[in-house]
C-alpha cells in the first residue's frame, strides 16, 4: 500500500493536471469562437462595403444625368438670350455703374460699397450682357444645388443600415 501523504501528493498532481488540461482545452475553444467572431465581422465589413460600393456609383451616375439635364437647360437658355433682349433693347437700355455695383456685391453676399455720382453714368453694358451672366449664374446655381442634393443621398445610403436598400 502506497503511504497517505503520497497518496495526497498524487491526487493533487491529479488535479492539477486536470486542471491545466481543462484550461488548455478552454482557452482553444474560446480562441475558436473569437476566430469565428472575426471572420464574421470581416465578412459583415465586406459586404457594407460593396453596397456603400453600389450606392456611391448609383447616386454619381443619378448626379452625371441630372447635371447633364441642367447644362443642357442653361446653355439653351443663354442661346435664347438675343431672342428674349434683341439689339432694339440693347440700344434703348443700358446700365450703371451702380446696379453692377450692387448686382457684383448681391452675388457675392457682401453690402455693396457707397454709391457715387459716377454710378449714375453708364457703364457701357448692355442688357443682353446682363441677361447672359444671370442665366449663367443660375445654371451655376442649379448645377451646385444637384449636386448638394446628390451628397445628400449619398450620406443617407452611407448611413442606412446593411441590408435596407
Amino acid at each position: 500500500m502506497i503511504p497517505w501523504p503520497y497518496r495526497l501528493l498524487a491526487l493533487a498532481a491529479l488535479g492539477l493536471t486536470l486542471v491545466g488540461f481543462g484550461w488548455v482545452k478552454g482557452a482553444g475553444h474560446v480562441q475558436a469562437q473569437w476566430d469565428a467572431a472575426v471572420q464574421q465581422q470581416a465578412l459583415q465589413a465586406t459586404a457594407v462595403r460593396e453596397e456603400q460600393a453600389q450606392a456611391t456609383v448609383k447616386v454619381v451616375t443619378e448626379y452625371v444625368d441630372r447635371i447633364r439635364v441642367v447644362r443642357e437647360k442653361g446653355d439653351t437658355i443663354i442661346k435664347e438670350v438675343p431672342v428674349y433682349v434683341p439689339v432694339q433693347a440693347d440700344a434703348a437700355c443700358t446700365i450703371n455703374r451702380g446696379f453692377v455695383r450692387l448686382h457684383d456685391a448681391a452675388a457675392a453676399g457682401a453690402l455693396p460699397e457707397p454709391a457715387r455720382d459716377t454710378d449714375a453714368a453708364a457703364a457701357g453694358i448692355a442688357l443682353s450682357a446682363v441677361a447672359g451672366t444671370v442665366a449663367t449664374n443660375y445654371q451655376t446655381c442649379h448645377q451646385t444645388a444637384e449636386q448638394l442634393r446628390a451628397l445628400q443621398t449619398w450620406v443617407r445610403e452611407m448611413a442606412a443600415e446593411p441590408n435596407s436598400n
